[in-house]
This record gives C-alpha cells, structure tokens and sequence, in this order.
C-alpha cells in the first residue's frame, strides 16, 4: 500500500493542515487492510491518515529510544544529598 505526497494532512479535530509529504510503501496484512478501509468508508478519513497516526502513536511510545535534545533537568547537576 503506498502513502502518497500531497500538500493536505488531517488534524484530529477534521481540519486540514498543509504539510509536505515523502511517498513510502508499506505492507500490511489483509486484515489490517480490510479493517482500515471498513473505518475510512464510515469515517470519510484516508486511510493514509490512520497509519500516519499509527507511526506517530509508535514513536511517541519508543520515544526514550531517539536521540533527542537533553531537558534542562537531565543536564543539571546532581546536588549531594546528605543525610
């Protein structure tokens, strides 16, 4: 299944947010097929949109695994707690 470029996304509130797009194939189960086209005849929502939602529920789960920019806490300097 391919996801294809265009210049609309959609929010989860309906509305739509231009935003650019790289083509990538995928390959999912019938199944899976099945039930997102199933979801998108009674949603109206491509169903390009609910596996770009299902990336973005994916890293935000793995997110601890990216290299990321270190919180102000994660840099500060552990102060000697005595008893």
């Amino acid at each position: 299944m391919g996801i294809y470029c265009n210049e609309w996304q959609f929010k989860s509130s309906g509305t739509l947010m231009s935003r650019k797009k790289i083509s990538t194939t995928v390959y999912i189960t019938p199944e899976q097929n099945e039930r997102l086209h199933l979801l998108h005849d009674r949603t109206k929502v491509p169903v390009a949109v609910y596996i770009r939602e299902g990336i973005d529920l994916v890293l935000k789960k793995y997110e601890h695994e990216l290299p990321g920019q270190m919180t102000l806490t994660d840099a500060a300097p552990r102060a000697n707690v005595r008893k």
